[in-house]
């Protein structure tokens, strides 16, 4: 058995991790996602989701990596945002992607571990780091290749995006994307955006009261102004929904429009 005596690392090929982070928020009635212009060989010019290689000497762990990442190109960061107008961006490990040459680098082959990013309203990013430019994109311009992305990163995005939709159905991923207070109609325009549909307001309404734990009344409510005042609710701590809000079939056919086009 091998030990540090006799390991030769020369004797193992070259094998180098990245981070990708798939950002998405709702902005103008669509759900966005973040990209940035590559400023570098390879595919220079070309858009690509913020990320960049793991480095041993600054990053503790993926999810540090993730974070410097997405504060280095895009200037939106996790504790940077944590104060400001409740724009918390919520993040976990979507997946790893790795097959030969993914990576047209030569020497060494490169896996990427992709994240999951999600917050409400999020601002203009700002290019930063290797970056020429930092913006927000409609997703389905990606998914449909109106918009063409660098490495693997369309992909990416559409394994995120059908992700996102899925867990709406069975979990709260949905609280995520509006502030810590909320109207259950902003919630329903959530749903509607993602999934691409027009609910009946009433029928979503009386699902998500009844899913117990969901959802908990703020104690205020709005100014009522230009309509009957609604309530401010906030998010629950429940993982899983008791029972799932299903999305229309029309709505869950897409996914498999977008490898068609």
């Amino acid at each position: 058995m091998d030990d540090e005596r006799t390991y030769d690392a020369s004797a193992f090929p070259r094998f180098a991790v990245t981070v990708d982070l798939a950002v998405f928020t709702v902005r103008d009635d669509a759900l966005q996602v973040l990209l940035v212009r590559r400023g570098q060989w390879p595919y220079e010019g070309m858009w690509a989701l913020p990320g960049g290689f793991v480095r041993a000497d600054r990053d503790a762990n993926l999810d540090r990596a993730a974070q410097r990442e997405l504060w280095e190109e895009t200037r939106l960061g996790m504790h940077a945002l944590a104060s400001a107008d409740d724009k918390t961006i919520h993040l976990e490990q979507l997946r790893a992607y790795w097959r030969q040459g993914r990576d047209p680098r030569p020497g060494q082959e490169v896996a990427t571990v992709a994240f999951l990013a999600i917050g409400p309203d999020l601002p203009e990013p700002t290019a930063g780091g290797d970056a020429a430019e930092a913006a927000w994109r409609p997703a389905v311009d990606v998914l449909t290749e109106r918009v063409a992305l660098a490495f693997d990163h369309r992909q990416i995005v559409r394994d995120a995006v059908e992700e996102v939709r899925r867990r709406l159905e069975d979990s709260p991923l949905a609280t995520q994307f509006v502030p810590r207070e909320f109207t259950l109609a902003e919630l329903l325009h959530v749903y509607e955006v993602i999934w691409g549909e027009t609910l009946d307001k009433r029928n979503f309404y009386r699902k998500i009261k009844e899913l117990g734990g969901l959802i908990t009344p703020a104690g205020r409510q709005t100014s009522g102004r230009s309509g009957r005042p609604a309530k401010y609710y906030v998010r629950s701590g429940v993982d899983v929904l008791r029972r799932p809000i299903h999305r229309p079939e029309s709505s869950a056919k897409q996914a498999g429009l977008w490898d068609e086009r």
